[in-house]
């Protein structure tokens, strides 16, 4: 860690300081008591965190998406922090073996503006979005919600499987995937380190089943149907960041106290926002955001068979949380 890092005083550095970070080092860097106290200390605390530059860009396969998503610590914070993600999204990667979700991570000096580190920002996304399912479900879901049902096998599934898991006594996991062959390649994975993961076909019943349902995909149409839903179910909308995408349809919404990430959750991203749109959903049926959760300014799960979900759609104060913390174990 350079002399000029987040741990010490802010003396004369350069742009030679900057510190490449790679995801094999946030792994080693984070664990999610952790980084999900570091979250809720983030939702209670001073961050600033505009919204997000939201660019759409044609390409001969279909669409991508470009993200820049900045945040800073108030001025009153005793160590200044400054930072900007890079997001690329070409959902067409798939097809030619690559992540369809790419990005960087560039943390400052908040004090003089002086660049400290660039983190690998796909895995540090990976590990700040999952804590703040777990943030939520630490708030919604039941204290004793063990089954769960994972919708989708893509790069954030295992992350958002262990990030539950932290939270709630999660086991057994049922995972299903459009491309079958692909949640049992994950499942097999989870199941090398222990955690009691069993792909499967049939996404009715795995819901039906499910304590907690935890949905991370790209589909532009509900996957989760309302009338799935158990009473005293947790349900997790991490996918569908546009409008033009959909985990879960209208009854799943309406059946449920919904909560988001963010206000950015009630204009972005599918779900909670287009069922505003429609109609389907007032707007005073949002109950909160994690803001508001974490600083007890808004109650959680009203009772035990009562149906929670969360939508999240990304925060750059949570990115700017994790990068923070890396920074700080690196240091150590």
């Amino acid at each position: 860690m350079p002399a000029c890092g987040p741990a010490s005083p802010p003396p004369r550095c350069g742009p030679e300081a900057v510190r490449v970070v790679t995801a094999e080092e946030i792994d080693r860097a984070l664990t999610w008591p952790d980084l999900i106290g570091a979250l809720e200390e983030a939702f209670r605390g001073d961050v600033v965190a505009p919204p997000r530059h939201h660019h759409e860009i044609d390409r001969p396969g279909g669409h991508a998406t470009l993200l820049l998503m900045p945040a800073w610590t108030g001025a009153g914070a005793p160590r200044p922090m400054l930072g900007v993600k890079v997001v690329t999204v070409f959902p067409e990667n798939a097809a030619v073996s690559l992540p369809s979700v790419l990005g960087t991570y560039l943390l400052l000096d908040g004090a003089s503006g002086l660049p400290l580190m660039a983190l690998d920002g796909t895995r540090l996304t990976l590990w700040r979005t999952a804590a703040a399912s777990a943030l939520a479900a630490s708030r919604l879901a039941r204290p004793q919600a063990r089954r769960m049902a994972m919708v989708g096998a893509g790069a954030l599934a295992p992350f958002l499987i262990r990030a539950h898991a932290a939270v709630r006594p999660i086991g057994p996991v049922a995972l299903w995937n459009h491309r079958p062959e692909r949640a049992v390649s994950v499942a097999a994975q989870l199941r090398a380190e222990g955690l009691d993961v069993t792909a499967v076909s049939d996404l009715d019943t795995a819901v039906r089943e499910a304590d907690l349902v935890s949905c991370a995909t790209l589909s532009s149409v509900p996957l989760v149907r309302g009338a799935w839903l158990k009473d005293g179910a947790h349900l997790d909308l991490v996918g569908a960041f546009n409008l033009s995408m959909r985990e879960a349809d209208d009854e799943a919404l309406t059946r449920a106290r919904v909560y988001v990430d963010t206000p950015h959750a009630l204009t972005e991203g599918g779900d909670v926002a287009l069922a505003m749109r429609s109609g389907a959903l007032a707007r005073e049926a949002v109950q909160g955001d994690l803001a508001a959760l974490t600083r007890g300014t808004s109650p959680g799960r009203g009772s035990e068979s009562e149906i929670t979900v969360f939508k999240s759609v990304g925060a750059s104060l949570e990115d700017l949380a994790a990068a923070v913390l890396v920074a700080r174990r690196l240091a150590a």
